[in-house]
Formats: structure tokens, C-alpha cells, sequence
């Protein structure tokens, strides 16, 4: 896969998809952190019928520091694994105060100490909540497509990240955060993918005819 094969095939799904964005709600920036975390092995969907009344309760950093940690685990229960995840949101919020003066913080280094923000969700935040792409995020969709068009041969999603920076332009990368995933989701699913229908049957080494 050169770089010219690379970009040829993201302008194709930019065309197929011209309205794809980020399937999370969220008004602030701390917002967009508690969506991505609550996301972790549950559905974008999911996660947004269960934070209008999580944010009516709990808003800011403080609120959730602050939040007695059994109705915070009773208003995320929705999302799956909400015994971990309220315990990371309220050390999340904690460290947040503590150490970033109640600011989410906007650099991929500084937002990985955040319990909870691991690469990928960090890579979310930096693109949604401040429009600045710091790299790729990988999650099952982007890892399976960046696989089945051959971007990369890896498994784990770091290594599946650099192959796909080191091959793609950064100006291209807001697009690709976007495209892989609803990709993923409407065409390339991991079951029965709709080879007849995508955009890059001619091009994709794995189409099933």
C-alpha cells in the first residue's frame, strides 16, 4: 500500500460518507471526556440516551468528584462495566481538579494521565472537543477495516495507529477519525459485510464476491 493508493481509497469513502461525524453528544469538553469513557464496550446510541440525565445530576469535574458513588454507578448502569467506570469518573475528575485546575487538558500526553483516557479515547477528545487530530483512533471498526484494506497487518491498535499515520496525511486524518468507523458500521460490518454495495469492491483485497 503506497501513500497515492492510500489517499485514493480515504477520498472514496469521504465521498461515500459525506456526513459522517462523531456519534457522541456533548456540550463541553469534560462532556466529550465522560462520553468517550462511558463508550468503552458500549454503543455511541447507548451512551447518549444515558447522559442527558447523568449531566442534569452531575455537570462539571467537581460534580462528579463530589458524587456519591452508588448513584452515580445507578445512573451509568446502562452503559455496561459501571462499577469501574464510575470509580475511573470520579478519579477522573479528581485528577482533573487537582492537577489541571478543573480544565480538561489539551495534549495527548497530559490527557493519557487521566484515569480512564487510554490512547484511543484521548485521540477522540482531542479531535471533538478541541478540532486538533493528534493521531488515529482505533477502535473494533477502524482496526477491522485498516486490516481488510491491508493500511496495516497489526493487531494491536497503537501499532494499527502508526501504520495508518505514517501512511495517510495529517490533513486527511479528521476525515479518517470519522470514515473508518461508519464504514464499519453501515458496510464493512464483522459479519456479513455488504461487499456489493461498498464503495471499494474494486480496490479491497478481501471482497467477497
Amino acid at each position: 500500500m503506497t501513500k497515492k493508493e492510500a489517499i485514493k481509497i480515504i477520498e472514496k469513502l469521504i465521498k461515500a460518507y459525506p456526513d459522517a461525524k462523531c456519534s457522541l453528544d456533548f456540550d463541553t469538553p469534560f462532556h466529550m471526556l465522560v462520553a468517550v469513557c462511558l463508550s468503552a464496550q458500549c454503543t455511541d446510541e447507548r451512551v447518549n440516551k444515558t447522559t442527558p440525565s447523568l449531566f442534569t445530576r452531575f455537570s462539571t469535574p467537581k460534580d462528579f468528584a463530589n458524587a456519591d458513588l452508588e448513584e452515580l454507578e445507578t445512573l451509568i448502569y446502562p452503559c455496561g462495566f459501571y462499577k469501574n467506570k464510575a470509580k475511573n469518573l470520579k478519579a477522573a475528575s479528581k485528577k482533573i481538579i487537582d492537577d489541571f485546575n478543573g480544565e480538561i487538558p489539551q495534549t495527548m500526553d497530559e490527557l493519557i494521565t487521566i484515569p480512564g483516557v487510554g490512547r484511543k479515547s484521548a485521540n477522540v477528545i482531542m479531535l471533538e472537543a478541541f478540532n486538533n487530530p493528534q493521531g488515529i483512533a482505533v477502535d473494533t471498526h477502524c482496526k477491522r477495516i485498516a486490516n481488510r484494506l491491508e493500511f496495516s497487518s497489526e493487531k494491536e491498535p497503537e501499532k494499527i495507529e502508526q501504520d495508518l499515520c505514517r501512511l495517510i496525511p495529517k490533513e486527511y486524518w479528521k476525515d479518517v477519525n470519522h470514515i473508518l468507523i461508519w464504514h464499519g458500521r453501515n458496510t464493512c460490518s464483522s459479519q456479513s459485510p455488504k461487499c456489493d454495495i461498498c464503495p471499494l469492491n474494486n480496490s479491497c483485497k478481501t471482497y467477497i464476491k
